[in-house]
């Protein structure tokens, strides 16, 4: 990556305590008028933002590590991005590509052929969010291969829809007591490392498939879906071969393989797709997040028999690959290229893990530091124990965003700390984000003796 001009201050500097006196107006209003259903994990409220940093209505600098949950991969304001908006807004904003289409969408398309893996004949479609990706590769698997059951995996998060809530494994605050839920989703057991001591990647798949065959059988299954590294369920990477024994037993028994890279894609893990670290090729890939700098944008792209198998009208969605965010798209797509940002992200990881590895010697309630490239995760558990420790990790992300530092949890225990900086934060300001996560470890988990 080459030196980023930014055009705020790369520094943390509080001005008042958290929340400032503006946020805490805000509060009052939003609580006045916004559903008690939509959660925010700060509560802070954001006037600007920029690089690696977020500024907040009472002018406290805060250092972000959550790229607003992986999107802000480029940049929350990337100046790229927000010319390419600018110019699209000024001759369209909406046509509808159902309608009248345009080129920005067959554009997209076909970087996405040129991106994600396999050289085979590839198609596309677009949407606006990762639940509507997830939901159009389950229809398309189940259109073209005549099959209804589909297979999901333990930790597993693909989404707040019906459908997609189905998918999703963790109960709350994603589903409960919001079905009935879409049928014909069947859970398998994950591949997860730190809590499945001794088990090979292989053996994990293994299990996973004599279930599927006992309990589904082959011939009735249109699809399995996972993410290559799960996200919400605890930035879990399966174990080495896990996946490869999966891909082929699904092109084995023709079953649709489906890579949900929503939040793993783009640059994010040190490739331009997850799936990529073992070499898998999956049927489709489904994408959102990153895609385009921060505009809600979302795709498929798939093998070219399994999406032209779905007839005329039977995808597509009135916003589905607006011409603003497919501008969006192509800005940040060739941001990534240009400042090669899988590299940055291997180098972030780097970064992280030479601070984080000696930090869970130092102290005996991290149970596991584990991810790839810029998408990194702190497990923590009481000490000495593997018994997962969702008190102290809510601990740790308060304190830090005292000190000024946005850090984000997730796991299905509730129990991670996982950091998700933009790919463009500096290397000063991700040190000191990182020296002030340490401290709140060793405040909030105390020292092993």
């Amino acid at each position: 990556m080459t030196d980023l001009v930014y055009r705020l201050a790369q520094e943390r500097h509080l001005a008042t305590a958290l929340p400032g006196p503006n946020s805490e107006k805000l509060t009052a209003r939003r609580r006045a008028a916004v559903a008690a259903g939509v959660g925010s994990a700060v509560p802070v409220y954001v006037a600007d933002a920029d690089g690696g940093v977020i500024v907040d209505v009472d002018g406290n600098s805060l250092i972000d590590l959550g790229s607003g949950i992986a999107v802000t991969s480029v940049g929350a304001s990337n100046a790229a991005v927000a010319a390419a908006v600018g110019e699209q807004a000024e001759h369209f904003i909406h046509t509808c590509f159902m309608i009248t289409p345009y080129e920005g969408y067959v554009r997209v398309a076909e970087e996405l052929a040129a991106l994600t893996p396999g050289d085979h004949e590839k198609r596309s479609a677009l949407f606006n969010s990762g639940s509507e990706a997830v939901e159009n590769a389950v229809k398309v698997a189940r259109l073209a291969t005549g099959r209804n059951a589909v297979v999901a995996f333990d930790h597993a998060y693909h989404g707040r829809t019906n459908l997609t809530m189905a998918l999703t494994a963790k109960s709350m605050p994603y589903k409960t007591n919001m079905g009935p839920f879409a049928p014909e989703i069947y859970r398998m057991p994950m591949s997860y490392p730190y809590r499945d001591a001794g088990v090979t990647g292989e053996q994990a798949a293994q299990r996973a498939i004599t279930r599927i065959e006992a309990q589904i059988g082959a011939a009735s299954t249109a699809a399995l879906i996972i993410e290559p590294i799960q996200g919400e369920g605890g930035f879990i990477v399966p174990a080495p071969g896990f996946l490869p024994t999966l891909v082929e037993w699904a092109k084995a028994n023709g079953v649709v393989f489906i890579a949900d890279e929503v939040q793993s894609g783009f640059a994010r893990t040190g490739a331009w797709f997850a799936s990529e670290h073992e070499g898998i090729v999956p049927d489709i890939v489904t994408m959102a997040k990153g895609i385009a700098g921060g505009m809600p944008l979302a795709a498929i792209t798939g093998r070219a028999e399994l999406l032209d198998a779905v007839h005329p009208g039977g995808l597509g969605g009135t916003y589905g690959g607006n011409p603003v965010a497919c501008a969006a798209a192509l800005a940040a797509i060739d941001f990534m290229r240009e400042q090669d940002l899988p590299a940055r992200a291997r180098r972030i990881e780097t970064a992280i893990r030479a601070r984080l590895e000696p930090l869970a010697k130092e102290v005996n309630t991290i149970g596991d530091v584990r991810g790839r490239g810029a998408m990194i995760a702190l497990e923590l558990v009481k000490a000495g124990t593997d018994e997962p420790d969702a008190a102290a990790a809510k601990a740790i992300a308060a304190q830090a965003l005292s000190e000024g530092v946005v850090i984000l949890t997730c796991g299905t225990y509730g129990n991670i700390i996982r950091l998700l900086p933009p790919l463009v934060i500096g290397d000063d300001l991700l040190s000191e984000g990182l020296g002030v996560l340490e401290a709140a470890v060793r405040t909030g988990a105390g020292s092993a003796t």
